[in-house]
């Protein structure tokens, strides 16, 4: 299950190092420094599952999200998070096979988070956590981009982290869509 206001969270510094714990309420209304994963999920053909978030989201309820993922829970490591956060809501299991890509930090007027990327391929059936995922559109990034150029409200964190994703592929001299 995905952490509530309840949950205790890591809170870090600037080098990302665990300074403490605080409830999740907390660290969202003090914008405290924390950690999360952002997993680029797409299949074969290169398509991102794009998900629509619930309006139960206590960040940018109803806003498109180019990743899965989420806030890493206190004593969790990124890869269990990234495990338990594919499966929970696109039902992306751990032998998927996740590729650990990079960490960044995102901060605006209403985040700061050290984010860690992830990517999988999963051309298998989704299973939606309809707490958290109300739909899942694949397309791809191109199509990502002129959505939000269309005036579709994406989450600015995921999208700062598909443009690092971009860079980290221009760099590899990979492409979006897998070849």
């Amino acid at each position: 299950m995905s952490l509530s206001a309840d949950e205790i969270v890591d809170i870090v510094d600037e080098s990302n190092q665990v300074l403490r714990q605080e409830r999740r309420e907390i660290m969202r209304k003090e914008r405290l420094l924390h950690r999360s994963t952002y997993i680029f999920a797409r299949n074969s053909q290169g398509e991102y599952y794009v998900q629509k978030r619930t309006m139960l989201k206590d960040y940018c309820p109803g806003y498109y999200e180019v990743v899965a993922g989420g806030v890493v829970g206190a004593g969790e490591t990124y890869a269990e998070n990234a495990d338990r956060e594919a499966e929970e809501e696109l039902g992306i299991p751990p032998s998927a096979g996740k590729k650990h890509l990079f960490t960044f930090l995102y901060q605006d007027e209403r985040i700061r988070v050290f984010g860690d990327a992830w990517e999988v391929v999963w051309d298998g059936a989704l299973t939606l956590q309809k707490e958290e995922v109300e739909s899942v559109h694949p397309m791809t990034l191109e199509e990502v981009f002129i959505r939000v150029e269309a005036g579709d409200k994406f989450t600015p964190d995921s999208l700062y982290a598909t443009r690092k994703y971009l860079d980290f592929l221009r760099e590899k001299g990979e492409k979006s869509n897998g070849n």
